[in-house]
């Protein structure tokens, strides 16, 4: 959940605002940004949705706590909504099925909320999670349980909403049609019905687990396999493991994005990895095999005389594989060389020696440099 905003700065509120400043932000951002005032604005759509995300988390006191404690990384697990992925008509649908709320998107949505879904059926609502993975699983591919919490179908009134032994009456306001119409004459203005929200029936008898939206809280535990050479940020949709579709419909989907663990040696490039390895500058003078980290453990890597600070090294086939095409990349080794900080007398004498009979022939570019630099300046530039 990187690279996201602070929800309190989506909303425009303080860490401290009441439930009801959360409510009253949220109505207010999201009548603003709403499509039907910006026909064609895909930014405040993205914003739109943005504030529905925020609302979600700070209008529940479990998430919201999550969140002041540990930031977007601690709403891992617990049943996001994916509203990236969802059609901005339906988002007005998800607080009334969590929070029981109708009246808070009455004047935005009207006959285009919650309303046209109920009359026929329609696919539930997607959700998302993270998972962490360490470089190796994505070397070798693994498998990882998710748990997460996601709205399901109440098992007290199977999804009615009703209490048991009871059904939804038809609708007094509308008749049972789901719609209402406004004016007289030549001009009427049909609309849905504001009690029932189009849906023709209402709720007398409440079921009392769920309190009327047929929907309650539930945890679940899937197995997820991850393929090799998966990426940062990649999504791994699982079918049908979102929540329960209306009127029959299918269930939603769950995507799972993958959070990659920093590796204390290796950096990933590609499908390359690198690792910055310190050599002395007598091994860089003389030549050495030295001890590189991998994946497996470490591997050894003969360093030739004369080796210059930043060179790199090659390891074929170290790297990690190609999601596609399975083609393994390769592991760089980049030598820095480490000069020493102290010098007991006997090695300060010998460096002492060799200074003495350094030429030319030892140190080429550092001659090449200064007699570059003495002719730039003769020649009075």
């Amino acid at each position: 959940m990187a690279n996201k905003r602070d929800y309190y700065e989506v909303l425009g509120v303080d860490k401290k605002a009441s439930a009801d400043e959360v409510k009253r932000s949220y109505r207010r951002m999201a009548m603003k940004y709403h499509p039907d005032k910006n026909p064609g604005d895909k930014e405040a759509e993205a914003k739109f949705k943005e504030c529905a995300e925020a609302y979600e988390v700070l209008s529940d006191n479990a998430k919201r706590q999550r969140y002041d404690q540990f930031g977007h990384d601690g709403l891992r697990g617990t049943g996001m909504h994916d509203y990236s992925r969802m059609k901005w008509q339906d988002i007005g649908s998800i607080f009334e099925d969590m929070f029981g709320m109708q009246d808070i998107f009455g004047d935005i949505f009207g006959s285009r909320g919650r309303s046209s879904r109920r009359a026929g059926s329609a696919k539930g609502y997607d959700l998302e999670t993270t998972v962490e993975l360490t470089l190796k699983d994505v070397a070798y591919g693994t498998e990882k349980t998710i748990e997460f919490t996601r709205q399901d179908i109440c098992p007290d009134c199977n999804g009615s909403g009703c209490a048991k032994g009871k059904s939804p009456s038809s609708c007094p306001a509308c008749n049972g049609s789901g719609q209402v119409a406004r004016g007289g004459g030549f001009f009427q203005m049909v609309s849905a019905c504001p009690q029932c929200r189009g849906a023709g029936k209402v709720i007398t008898d409440p079921c009392k687990k769920c309190k009327g939206t047929g929907r309650e809280p539930k945890k679940r535990v899937v197995s997820l396999k991850i393929p090799k050479g998966v990426h940062e940020g990649q999504g791994i949709r699982v079918a049908s493991e979102g929540e329960p579709g209306r009127g029959g419909g299918p269930r939603g989907d769950l995507y799972v994005y993958v959070r990659i663990k920093r590796n204390e040696f290796l950096d990933r490039d590609g499908n390359d990895l690198i690792a910055v390895v310190p050599i002395s500058f007598t091994q860089a003078a003389l030549g050495d095999t030295i001890d590189v980290p991998s994946l497996d453990g470490t591997k050894q890597l003969k360093i030739p005389p004369g080796t210059q600070y930043g060179s790199i090294f090659r390891i074929k086939g170290q790297g990690l594989p190609d999601i596609r095409t399975q083609r393994t990349g390769d592991q760089l080794v980049q030598v820095s060389i480490e000069t020493p900080a102290k010098l007991n007398s006997k090695q300060r004498e010998l460096l002492e020696q060799f200074a003495q009979v350094e030429n030319k022939n030892v140190f080429p570019q550092v001659k090449k440099f200064f007699d570059k630099l003495k002719k730039y300046f003769s020649n009075g530039k």
